[in-house]
């Protein structure tokens, strides 16, 4: 079984309006200002994945500024999961900086059968992830809910690109400090923290933190699988696709270059995330 443990659709209105939420949200507009930056829908995906050979893929949503358009979202990738008979699994966003708001929002969406929150951006969106408020709402989302977090870490060194700012690794392992029981997706390997799993202390700290793949072939060559894996273990790693800014084929062939054993392969790709998303597959 082969499971995308990070894709991105949006709602129509996005895709058919997407001026005017150029104007409405400033990550937004960094990310897609560009007329080629693609915005695909959940058929595109569910597309996608047949030809890719993919049996389910995790469908996350924006970190919207405005919690309204959070809303707006969650609400189509619930639909769009309802639609797919089980293939799209909903990640929901809030905007945590809504208080009560999100809270709200984030039991409806649990309620509705979201499995997980994210994609989280916490510099975009304006809050602390190391100590604050928002924090607390977030870990209390995923510890009564049981919803893995999946946030966006940025590397701290190396090319820029639009969009890689959005959470630092210094507050991200605060965060992974003060809550040991929340379950975290730390997005395109975290911004390199599987590399500092070499201290004990931090090894022993990531025991509820996965790390996802995506977009591994910009930032990585396949080798980072190995090194990965002989840090933080093969049960710790999703493999993720960033689809629609990569293509699902594209990203399965690089992981399957990095020539890993057969269990190791399978764990990755699918085993993990179907253990971790509790999948009836």
């Amino acid at each position: 079984m082969i499971v995308d443990s990070h894709t991105h659709v949006f709602p129509p209105q996005v895709r058919d309006q997407r001026e005017e939420y150029l104007q409405r949200d400033a990550t937004f507009r960094e990310l897609y200002s560009n007329p080629r930056s693609k915005l695909a829908s959940a058929e595109e995906l569910l597309a996608s994945m047949d030809e890719a050979g993919v049996d389910v893929s995790v469908i996350a949503g924006f970190a919207w500024s405005e919690m309204e358009l959070c809303r707006q979202t969650n609400d189509y990738l619930l639909e769009a999961a309802v639609r797919s008979d089980g293939r799209l699994l909903p990640f929901c966003c809030v905007q945590p900086r809504a208080g009560d708001e999100a809270r709200s929002e984030m039991q409806r969406c649990a309620a509705a059968g979201a499995r997980g929150v994210g994609e989280l951006r916490p510099l975009n969106q304006g809050y602390d992830l190391s100590d604050s408020e928002e924090a607390g709402l977030l870990a209390w989302a995923s510890s009564s809910y049981d919803l893995p977090l999946l946030l966006h870490v940025s590397e701290p060194v190396g090319h820029r690109y639009p969009g890689k700012e959005g959470l630092d690794l210094a507050p991200l392992y605060r965060f992974i400090e003060s809550f040991p029981g929340v379950t975290i997706v730390a997005a395109h390997w975290g911004g390199g923290l599987p590399f500092y799993a070499l201290m004990p202390e931090v090894r022993d700290a990531l025991g509820s933190t996965y790390f996802d793949t995506a977009a591994t072939p910009l930032l990585y060559d396949p080798s980072i699988y190995r090194r990965a894996i002989d840090l933080v273990g093969a049960d710790r790693i999703l493999f993720g696709s960033d689809f629609p800014l990569l293509s699902q084929a594209r990203c399965l062939a690089q992981a399957r270059e990095a020539d890993l054993p057969e269990e190791e392969q399978r764990l990755i790709l699918g085993e993990n995330a179907r253990r971790l998303l509790r999948l009836d597959l």
